[in-house]
């Protein structure tokens, strides 16, 4: 059953499991106002409709996202999912992402977002902030070396080039590499096979091991706040940030 939340987000039922599809695919499922307020309606679906014991999101069979929307200037927080409307919020019900094409910046962080990854061999997963003279911002730099080997995860950081999903699932953070096009069917294969068990003990299994893993979140939130404010005004943001909507390499000056 199909109840889109808006024309930017499918809400699709597939017995216990919703699929939340992200529909903003000429921008390449960029995050903007409309698609966070979009996504954060899908998932507050999930989380409160009793009849739904897990989830999946996903994008479109090209690209799952690029993450911000640069035009939005960060107006993409809602109340109960924070960035993206899924980034900071506080969920007891399994949520696998399923990827196809680029999962980049603040859509890899999405990713992380999740429990669970099913990529197809067509997925890169990438945090290309600092060749635009920016910083991860939703959750990358704790995240990241949280999942990720912490030399991958600097490789990452620090070079802004893409890896694929082979290799994340050699490092153990994808869970299921399917062909081309399958990433969505294993993603609910997977949410089904969760679903056969006991919702209560499933919850009560991810809340236990989600407050274990994110014991350190706040201090990672201050450190990723910290890593802002030293870029913040900076004229390589200001030049990274202009080199992007020119279209060109940008020139950077070390101030």
């Amino acid at each position: 059953m199909v109840a889109d939340v808006s024309d930017l987000v499918r809400a699709e039922r597939h017995g216990r499991v919703l699929v939340i599809s992200m529909q903003r695919e000429h921008k390449r499922n960029a995050v903007d106002r409309d698609l966070a307020d979009a996504i954060d309606a899908a998932l507050n679906q999930l989380d409160d409709d009793p009849e739904l014991w897990a989830g999946v999101l996903t994008g479109t069979a090209s690209v799952f996202s690029a993450g911000s929307d640069l035009g939005s200037k960060g107006d993409y927080v809602t109340d109960r999912g924070g960035e993206y409307g899924v980034i900071r919020r506080d969920r007891r019900k399994p949520l696998i992402a399923a990827v196809e094409g680029f999962a980049l910046g603040g859509g890899f962080e999405i990713v992380l977002a999740c429990d669970l990854i099913v990529a197809s061999s067509s997925a890169r997963f990438g945090l290309p902030e600092v060749c635009r003279g920016l910083i991860p911002t939703c959750g990358a730099l704790f995240r990241g070396p949280s999942v990720l080997p912490v030399n991958l995860a600097r490789e990452m950081i620090l070079t802004g080039i893409p890896v694929s999903a082979e290799r994340l699932h050699a490092a153990g953070v994808v869970n299921v590499v399917t062909d081309v096009g399958g990433a969505l069917g294993g993603a609910l294969t997977l949410a089904e096979q969760i679903c056969a068990n006991a919702p209560v003990a499933v919850q009560a299994c991810l809340t236990a091991v989600n407050s274990l893993v994110g014991s350190g979140a706040g201090d990672g939130w201050r450190a990723t706040e910290t890593a802002m404010a030293a870029i913040a005004g900076t004229a390589d943001q200001r030049e990274g940030l202009l080199a992007f909507f020119e279209k060109r390499q940008p020139a950077w000056v070390g101030r």
